[in-house]
């Protein structure tokens, strides 16, 4: 499941390393949460003087298969949240929300976020953006 981060990073162009990773993993085991749809729309709408970025938007959405969020995915919010909150630590509410729909679905999360790659073993997540391992 690619985040938001990720998500924005193809659409602007991904660098070489992620590019190339895209490609050594078929498009029917890329998915993004509906959560993350969401926000790109919102960066469309902050810039309603920006066709580009909406035409960019509107074409990865229709290449990328959108998960629903689902009662499980809320089940895993509450876990994740309370364990965070027990250990002291905190994300924004997004990317928690996001972090659960990717472990309810059984995916690993791509993404560069410091404070997300640091949720392992909690939730599997991975950083696609520097060489591949």
């Amino acid at each position: 499941m690619l985040d938001t981060n990720t998500a924005s990073f193809i659409i602007k162009g991904a660098s070489a390393p992620l590019r190339q990773r895209l490609l050594s993993v078929p498009l029917s085991r890329q998915a993004i949460s509906v959560l993350t749809e969401a926000e790109l729309r919102f960066g469309v709408a902050r810039k309603p003087n920006a066709p580009k970025l909406a035409a960019l938007v509107e074409n990865f959405l229709s290449h990328v298969s959108i998960l629903p969020w689902t009662s499980e995915a809320a089940a895993e919010y509450a876990a994740l949240r309370h364990s965070l909150e027990k250990k002291g630590r905190s994300l924004t509410n997004m990317d928690m929300l996001i972090a659960a729909h990717a472990k309810a679905a059984g995916a690993t999360l791509v993404s560069n976020d410091a404070t997300l790659l640091r949720l392992a073993p909690l939730v599997k997540v991975t950083d696609w953006t520097g060489p591949a391992d």
